[in-house]
């Protein structure tokens, strides 16, 4: 008997065992496809074909299959000459389960590929996919533990949620300065997120192995700061320890250090912070040695640091060797369209581990929209956490749901229109009826009869109006 393999079968599968193979791998797939060693589509079975939405399949025989399939790999598998025996691939929102082997002639050179779909729905996968999506999680889970007991981070790149323009525009700006070993300087509201962006820039970056330490400025006693910055030498005051204690940038050497609420430090901090920066040398308090040390600093805050440097209670010095790289993160309120995909991705961390499953419809995303967010995603995951914990309708968020733990306070205002030219009266009409009815459902906190109720009309009507919104 042949073996199987040894170094002389290096051909691999050839035109004839393909050929061979052919109709039993086509009669259990949903559609078949060969390519040749240009990557030109030699033969396409009707099955596929139809799949793909490409109608004759004569019409696609020596077209490029990129041009075809533009999420096709057969090109990779062409070029490398490795199979692909299980893949995942997306054509016109379908997604298909997909196998690919080349195939050689004779003198063993590659001669082309052939691919086979093996499932057009991934109903059948379910348990697999839900199989991996918990391993993920827990995998996820025992990294963050992990990180709590070492100077580790416990946030990718991709636990700062969103997918608007301004949101997208901070992850493209973070991936710049994780290929960069320069100071980052993160500007934003509290709440908004400063900390996971910091941790995500380390994680991705090449002091990725080594620590991340953080530090906020404002939460450290004044008289306490150089010692928790620098360390202490033995001995260096009454009661000190005899041991020398390191200091945060000891601590974070060759990693990052966070530091919190950089404008919360002092002056007299910030010309040793600066000079640490510039010589990369400190002087722990109590010593005469100088130690060398190597951080990467990415300084967050909530203040105008240049109103500050024109008040004079910032150095401006410090702030221009902070700020090599300025990343603004937008307040939540300027970038509502994450609404969903925040809920989405809080609900799974607020339902971890607890036996629930937390949704939120359309109609309780529309309700958080009416809210300006003074406390950003902090105070978002708050209201959610509340929110959940008081729904009489188990899991599922609703508009009513939201409302009842939505705080009054400080909702949206419209702002002044500035003037508009003449339109036709039925789109002013129609605009003003629309505006009439958001704000009458906002006055009643989503409850729909008492909106209609407060607007003169039958509820019928109401919801007939309301549906021509929608």
């Amino acid at each position: 008997m042949t073996e199987l393999f040894t170094d002389k079968n290096k051909s691999g599968l050839t035109r004839d065992l393909i050929e061979a193979l052919f109709p039993m791998f086509e009669e259990a797939s949903a559609g078949a496809i060969a390519v040749d060693r240009h990557t030109r589509i030699t033969w396409i079975n009707s099955s596929y074909s139809h799949l793909l939405g490409l109608g004759d399949p004569a019409q696609t025989i020596g077209k490029p299959v990129r041009q075809v399939i533009p999420q096709t790999r057969m090109p990779e598998v062409v070029e490398t000459g490795k199979p692909l025996l299980l893949d995942i691939m997306e054509h016109n929102q379908q997604q298909l389960v997909v196998t690919r082997l080349p195939y050689y002639d004779p003198q063993g050179e590659i001669e082309g590929a052939v691919a086979f779909v093996l499932y057009d729905d991934l109903q059948p996968l379910t348990p697999l996919v839900s199989k991996y999506r918990r391993l993920h999680r827990d995998l996820a889970a025992a990294r963050k533990a992990l990180a709590k007991k070492a100077r580790g981070t416990r946030y990718s790149l991709g636990d700062f949620v969103g997918g608007s323009p301004a949101a997208l525009e901070v992850k493209r700006r973070a991936r710049l300065a994780a290929g960069r070993d320069m100071p980052v300087l993160l500007l934003g509201e509290t709440g908004t997120g400063k900390e996971v962006l910091a941790q995500a820039i380390h994680a991705v970056s090449p002091r990725a192995d080594k620590p991340f330490v953080g530090v906020n400025v404002a939460a450290i006693p004044e008289n306490l700061l150089e010692a928790e910055f620098f360390g202490v030498a033995p001995g260096a005051y009454t009661g000190a320890d005899r041991r020398t204690r390191d200091g945060k940038f000891q601590l974070a050497n060759g990693g990052t250090l966070f530091l919190d609420e950089v404008g919360d430090m002092p002056l007299p901090l910030q010309a040793k912070l600066l000079r640490a920066l510039q010589e990369g040398e400190i002087e722990p308090l109590g010593s005469n040695k100088v130690a060398n040390v190597d951080v990467r600093v990415i300084a967050a805050t909530s203040r105008n640091l240049e109103s500050m440097i024109a008040e004079g209670s910032f150095r401006s010095d410090l702030y221009y060797r902070l700020n090599v790289l300025e990343i603004n993160i937008p307040p939540l309120r300027d970038r509502l369209a994450d609404l969903g995909v925040l809920c989405e991705a809080l609900l799974g961390e607020i339902c971890e581990g607890q036996g629930l499953r937390g949704e939120i419809t359309d109609a309780g995303v529309a309700a958080l929209g009416s809210y300006d967010w003074p406390g950003n995603i902090r105070e978002l995951r708050n209201v959610l956490e509340r929110a959940l914990t008081m729904s009489e309708d188990g899991d599922l968020l609703d508009a009513d749901a939201i409302f009842k733990v939505l705080p009054r306070a400080s909702q949206r205002t419209v702002p002044a229109m500035a003037p508009r030219p003449v339109r036709p009266l039925a789109q002013t009409l129609a605009e003003a009826e629309a505006q009439a009815i958001e704000q009458a459902l906002l006055a009643c906190r989503g409850n729909r009869t008492k909106a209609a109720r407060l607007l003169g009309i039958s509820r019928s009507v109401f919801y007939e109006k309301l549906a021509k919104l929608s």
